[in-house]
């Protein structure tokens, strides 16, 4: 099954007012091998910093979430995504034209396989570049995502939804007290990689992006044998509280087409 046959902007980003920051941990129906260890305080030194990096910092830990906005985009599913277990190796250097390039090691984890999934180790090289308003450069390598196969799984989430009586549409997830209901957990995860698509493109060295919420998601009619769903989500970008005062939300419109090829 071939998850995304598209996926495009139908509203850029939108700044709206400012909010508290959001947590960075799955809705706690979501959760599960063990969360990582929040990243430490970034310092003046962080900032500066060529060569080997301290891996709890934030410099190490915001690049690698770059590389996994790019591993969900290319390799998540309504019932795969992939989260950031901890960092274990880091380093930067300043390349031409003001840019900067970062070498990461480390392991993520698979949300919907719970904590009985495997932990994969990863490698990246997450280049960004000296001109504002560019996508940073991310080249990702994975072991064994073989592994964590959910073939089966999303060809029966595709026929479940396909049917025009079974036609979805739902609002605030997860809920206010943080929780997500089962029928509910492979949009969101499904949103999540779609977020991705957005935070990727949208990252820079000084941005953290989050996916705080999906404020809605309506399935859309669709000539083709397609399973078209519109989200409405809630992105945060959290920076350093060194660097940055304030948190602001954003908010955005992207539309997902999942097919069988």
């Amino acid at each position: 099954m071939k998850v995304f046959c598209s996926l495009w902007l139908l509203l850029s980003l939108v700044k709206l007012s400012p909010a508290p920051p959001a947590s960075q941990d799955p809705p706690f129906a979501c959760r599960g091998a063990g969360d990582p260890a929040p990243p430490q305080p970034e310092t003046p030194e962080d900032m500066a910093s060529s060569g080997d990096l301290e891996p709890t910092h934030y410099p190490a830990r915001r690049a690698a979430t770059v590389a996994l906005h790019q591993l969900n985009t290319r390799h998540g599913s309504p019932h795969r995504l992939f989260a950031l277990q901890e960092v274990h190796k880091a380093s930067a250097e300043d390349v031409a034209a003001g840019g900067r390039k970062y070498s990461l090691d480390f392991s993520v984890t698979d949300w919907a396989s719970g904590s009985a999934g495997p932990a994969l180790r990863c490698s990246a090289e997450v280049m960004f570049p000296g001109t504002e308003r560019s996508s940073p450069d991310v080249q990702l390598r994975c072991e064994a995502l073989q592994q964590i196969n959910s073939t089966a799984q999303d060809h029966a989430f595709y026929q479940k939804y396909i049917a025009p009586e079974s036609a979805v549409s739902a609002q605030h997830i997860p809920d206010s007290y943080g929780n997500v209901s089962e029928e509910m957990q492979p949009f969101w995860r499904l949103a999540r990689v779609a977020a991705s698509f957005i935070m990727l493109r949208e990252s820079s060295e000084n941005t953290e992006f989050n996916m705080a919420k999906v404020a809605s998601v309506t399935q859309q009619e669709s000539s083709e044998k397609q399973l078209m769903l519109e989200f409405v989500v809630l992105l945060h970008d959290l920076p350093s509280q060194v660097t940055h005062k304030h948190n602001s939300s954003h908010g955005a419109c992207v539309c997902v087409c999942v097919s069988v090829c």
